[in-house]
């Protein structure tokens, strides 16, 4: 667990002045002014239960009700397929078959019995790292019954078609109400649909498939169904339904209407939920959504279908369509389209007036921390959500009526009781003040950081290790109910001149503890807030839940006239939840790992922060007496003191690892944990999954060859296919020189 042995040598940085109170390492100041309670935001009519809590899957990402029962079956990334009782609250589930690939789709023949029939259909992508031209498959397995709850034996799969993988590998696969099985692709690429496959109809990406898998055409596994939009032209595939259509994750068919609902995860700014329409255009990539993407390339037949609503990057991520709601459970919601995203967890519901063609109901229904891959409904019309990284299914339930706190949620920082003054910039008694060993970039931008525990609350030091197994994943801190971390950021409005600094914003990550065990998926809730300040710099306001840009004028001598402009983004609640997840453990600052250093608490005399928060009696347990030596601990990256090796990978920890983990919500399946071997890593000599940006040859990462390394490729870009995505619009250039020297020295 030791990454580097070697004392860490910090260079001199002294933020704050605190009260002498917080200097004193006999007794702990306590904090007990906290105005941080509840939310200002109305509480949310619903929320998701475990409709199972002891069933827990690996990595689910699809599920099938069994027609003519209560059985559900579901389909776990690696490969194994699972059948249990829907009825049962224990249940069992019984395994079908492992076929030790990825699976990403599975329906159930309709009149699949014992006797009728006994074929279910499944996706699925040898390597989804490496395109391959049949890279992406569907195929039937045949389940013997007389096996006990049911066994599909490798040797019955029959190959009923395959096309190109490579990025978006859609996987999404249902029998409609007229008996066809229908199939999402994606455009198999990473990025910017680099194949320009979504307007092309001579092959079969970017599109939705219907294929009749009881009639096979001669030299088929399948038939195309002579109804199909395309059927006769030469220059289309008969099999496309609809097209321009970058990666519907999921879709679904309404019983009563046909309709078919879609979720479409779009790329720079917006998500999609549509109504499939026969021979339908959906834009891809010509527009997103509405919005103009690559205007100047060729256009498929047909007018663009526009979506019935977007959700903008502030809310959605990667959205996870849902099914029409006919249950008994929610009366209030029948007939409402529920859907959900897979990044931020919230849930959704809207109604569509088919006659008068337009939406008449749009809202939230509850914002959760589950990661959202897939919706279905059971035998009985309810409702089911598939977590994939806690492994259960949940289902809407509504919120009791809660009594909203006596104080409303502060609008203003001067409200919140973690600043004595704000005008002055001095924390409330109690509120510590910290500082990390490797910073996220941020644009240039100065932090300063606290840290406020409710009165004499108590941390639980490295106890929180779910998710696990995950590789390299490191235990992170749990925190009393009530917790607040606090990160203000500074600009320099002159280049190089600290005088010059003015404050743009304060963020609080406030902790509130759900009932039930924290090592439970979803028992940990964080929900971040930002303050604008003022241009006086005496206050600032609670920001909508929605985000900001503004663009602030610098004055820099290397710029042209002396004056550049730059935009800032200030995040929308959504947002914070992209990077403080559950694999994150939350808190990204206060771990270990980067809390393992000196500081001055106020006193001019620099102390290990571990050492003085035991000190203090900030944690349940004692900690080992030499902490800076016997803990983990990452490396400044600015320090040239320490190895290239550990600099490189402290900073790829600090500023990439919070996504590129196991669960961590990154699309590219290799780590940037400085706790895992570099070997382990999935990067070295790996084939990017998410576009190839025109490099030669490119890989994740290239020992001696920068410039066919990915990561450093992506560093240095701006605009599409930047990395970090989200929190940036400047490049890091001292880190870019940093981690380019780093590959050119690796051997």
């Amino acid at each position: 667990m030791r990454w580097h042995c070697t004392r860490l040598t910090v260079l001199a940085v002294l933020i704050l002045i605190v009260s002498s109170s917080l200097a004193d390492a006999a007794e702990r100041a306590l904090w007990t002014t906290s105005k941080v309670v509840g939310s200002p935001e109305p509480p949310d009519p619903y929320r998701l239960e475990l409709a199972y809590p002891k069933l827990k899957l690996f990595e689910p990402l699809s599920a099938a009700v069994v027609p003519g029962s209560k059985r559900l079956m579901v389909a776990e990334r690696p490969g194994k397929i699972w059948v249990f009782d829907a009825l049962s609250k224990e249940p069992k589930p019984e395994l079908i078959i492992d076929l030790k690939r990825t699976v990403y789709g599975v329906a159930v023949h309709p009149q699949f019995s014992s006797v009728k029939n006994n074929y279910v259909y499944v996706t699925s992508v040898a390597d989804p790292a490496n395109p391959a031209p049949t890279g992406s498959r569907l195929s039937r397995l045949t389940v013997d019954w007389n096996k006990g709850g049911g066994k599909a034996d490798p040797k019955s799969e029959l190959t009923i078609l395959e096309w190109p993988s490579g990025g978006h590998n859609g996987g999404c696969v249902r029998f409609g109400l007229d008996g066809m099985l229908y199939l999402v692709t994606g455009d198999g690429s990473g990025i910017a649909d680099s194949l320009q496959t979504g307007q092309d109809l001579r092959d079969l990406l970017g599109a939705i498939l219907r294929l009749d898998v009881d009639h096979p055409s001669a030299g088929l596994a399948y038939g195309i169904p002579k109804d199909n939009p395309f059927v006769g032209d030469a220059k289309a595939r008969g099999e496309i339904w609809s097209f321009g259509h970058r990666q519907v994750w999921k879709f679904s068919f309404d019983a009563p209407t046909g309709q078919m609902w879609a979720g479409e995860v779009g790329q720079d700014l917006w998500e999609m939920v549509y109504l499939i329409q026969r021979g339908g255009n959906y834009g891809w990539s010509v527009r997103e959504g509405t919005h103009p993407f690559r205007p100047e390339r060729p256009k498929g037949p047909g007018e663009f279908v526009a979506p019935l609503v977007e959700h903008s990057h502030s809310d959605f991520r990667s959205i996870t369509g849902g099914w029409v709601y006919h249950g008994k459970r929610l009366p209030e919601l029948e007939g409402a389209y529920i859907y959900g995203d897979y990044d931020t967890g919230k849930v959704w519901m809207l109604r569509y007036d088919d006659k008068a063609k337009k939406v008449t109901e749009h809202r939230e229904l509850c914002d959760t921390q589950v990661r959202i891959v897939e919706i279905i409904t059971d035998a009985d019309g309810e409702i089911l959500f598939v977590d994939f990284a806690g492994g259960g299914l949940h289902r809407l339930v509504p919120v009791p009526p809660t009594t909203q706190p006596k104080s409303p949620f502060p609008r203003k920082l001067s409200e919140t009781g973690l600043f004595a003054s704000v005008k002055n910039y001095k924390p409330a008694t109690g509120v510590i003040p910290y500082d990390v060993i490797a910073p996220l970039w941020s644009d240039g931008a100065l932090k300063d950081r606290f840290m406020a525990v409710p009165g004499d609350g108590k941390i639980e030091f490295d106890s929180v290790i779910y998710p696990a197994p995950a590789p390299g994943s490191l235990p992170g801190w749990r925190f009393p109910d009530g917790t607040v971390f606090v990160k203000t950021f500074s600009l320099e409005t002159e280049a190089g001149n600290p005088k010059s600094q003015r404050r743009l914003e304060t963020r609080l990550l406030h902790h509130i503890k759900m009932p039930g065990n924290d090592d439970e998926y979803g028992a940990q809730v964080w929900n971040g807030y930002t303050y604008v300040w003022n241009d006086e710099q005496t206050d600032a306001e609670l920001l909508d839940a929605k985000g900001l840009d503004r663009v602030f004028k610098i004055k820099d001598k290397s710029a042209p006239n002396g004056v550049r402009e730059q935009k800032w983004h200030f995040p929308s609640r959504a947002e914070c939840t992209l990077c403080h997840t559950m694999a994150a453990k939350y808190v990204l600052g206060a771990t270990t790992a980067q809390m393992n250093r000196d500081f001055d608490f106020g006193d001019g005399k620099r102390k290990n922060q571990l050492k003085h928060l035991d000190e203090l009696g900030y944690f349940t347990k004692p900690l080992p007496s030499e902490p800076e030596i016997v803990l983990p601990r990452l490396v400044d990256y600015h320090d040239t003191h320490q190895t290239l090796n550990a600099r490189a990978r402290s900073y790829l920890h600090a500023n990439c690892s919070h996504c590129h983990r196991k669960w961590g919500g990154g699309n590219a399946e290799f780590i940037l944990l400085a706790s895992l071997p570099l070997a382990e890593t999935g990067t070295v000599g790996v084939r990017p999954g998410q576009g190839l940006f025109e490099l030669t040859d490119p890989k994740v990462l290239v020992p001696g060859d920068p410039a066919r390394s990915m990561v450093l490729h992506r560093m240095k870009k701006t605009g599409l296919g930047r990395m970090p995505h989200i929190a940036s619009n400047i490049v890091d250039a001292e880190a870019v020189e940093l981690i380019e020297r780093w590959i050119r020295e690796l051997r």
